[in-house]
């Protein structure tokens, strides 16, 4: 059994289905994967809900969680939203995530005998070399976040799987735009264009000009295949 933990890239409503794509694989018949993704969730309300994950005696675990830990530090409004919505106890802050990230971890371990894979954070935005002081922020703190994934992963002797670096080499090669704000509408824009217009990830992502994105956070296929990819790899050990 294979747990999938994680926010909105994992729950994969609006975002491609990297968990369902693994699961039609025949490699992997022998596998039930269990969607455990929370939209909104950040690496503190991952650890709350732990024992959904423990409960399923998993042989295996794949964490990608963080995006909203980041989503929260540049964009106040969304913290604002988030700390009520979620019920967060403090302001998020990179030592608070890395403290989340290696309970969960450590729990993990403790509770379960799973192989546990960290996976890094797919970048926000397509512009490594952006001077917009949003991207630019964001920028900054993809690669602390991610620098913690990888040090919690060596530290703790469990998997680690490079997604963003694997979409960094690929954006490096022909950078596109800016993700220069945060607005809510959007996203019920592209749910309106999916679920009502029946227009596909790949086409949302094209309308809003992305390249490996459907909004500049959430993955197309181009973009999910690169995940699917590592998480493969990572079942196949």
């Amino acid at each position: 059994m294979v747990a999938c933990l994680g926010a909105s890239i994992t729950e994969a409503k609006g975002s491609f289905d990297w968990i369902g794509e693994l699961a039609k694989r025949p490699q992997n018949q022998g596998f039930r994967f269990y969607n455990l993704g929370v939209g909104g969730d950040l690496a503190y309300n991952a650890l709350q809900r732990l024992p959904s994950v423990t409960a399923r005696r998993p042989d295996k675990v794949v964490i990608i969680i963080g995006h909203n830990d980041i989503v929260s530090l540049v964009f106040p409004r969304v913290r604002r939203a988030f700390t009520r919505w979620k019920r967060l106890p403090q302001k998020p802050s990179p030592e608070w995530y890395r403290q989340n990230l290696e309970t969960i971890v450590r729990r993990l371990k403790q509770e379960t005998t799973a192989q546990i894979a960290l996976v890094s954070l797919s970048q926000m935005g397509e512009d490594p070399n952006s001077t917009n002081p949003i991207q630019q922020n964001l920028n900054s703190l993809f690669q602390i976040y991610n620098g913690i994934i990888k040090s919690t992963a060596e530290a703790e002797k469990v998997a680690y799987l490079p997604f963003y670096e694997r979409i960094q080499e690929q954006i490096a090669i022909a950078p596109g735009q800016a993700f220069t704000s945060f607005r809510f509408w959007r996203f019920y824009r592209d749910a309106f264009r999916l679920f009502v217009l029946r227009r596909s990830l790949d086409e949302i992502g094209l309308m809003n000009g992305w390249r490996f994105h459907t909004d500049g956070l959430h993955l197309n296929s181009r973009a999910g295949m690169i995940l699917t990819d590592l998480v493969q790899g990572f079942l196949d050990r």
